[in-house]
């Protein structure tokens, strides 16, 4: 039970951020800040719209919650792998690590600036939140 203790933990702390996000609507003003790049520059950061996709997905909207952050929701399926890896190497008892070759830190990089890069362009729109 000990050695559950971790991941049990993260995940609990991520339910309950997940949950807080679902009962306190981002649609709302006055409940969460601006996103700063977008308040100065009017230019959607890669995290933008990102509540509204977890209150989305925390709803079942996930047609919405796509919409709200495309990223963010491939995001959730990504972090839901690496819990359920991390969940049964610890159940087996075998320590979990996570290491990421340099060239996957460029690879992610270039992604979040491609996605933001598009989804502030015109024919991109669609991705804007």
């Amino acid at each position: 039970m000990r050695r559950l203790a971790a991941p049990l933990g993260a995940l609990g702390g991520v339910a309950a951020a997940f949950a807080y996000v679902g009962a306190v609507d981002p649609n709302e003003p006055g409940h969460y800040p601006v996103c700063p790049l977008l308040r100065f520059t009017g230019l959607y950061c890669p995290g933008c719209g990102g509540l509204r996709s977890a209150h989305a997905f925390v709803h079942g909207e996930l047609g919405t919650a796509f919409g709200a952050n495309a990223l963010a929701v491939v995001g959730y399926g990504v972090f839901a792998l690496v819990m359920a890896l991390w969940l049964i190497r610890a159940v087996r008892g075998v320590p979990m690590r996570v290491t990421i070759a340099p060239a996957w830190w460029w690879v992610i990089g270039a992604v979040l600036a491609l996605f933001t890069l598009v989804r502030n362009l015109p024919f991109g729109s669609a991705l804007a939140p």
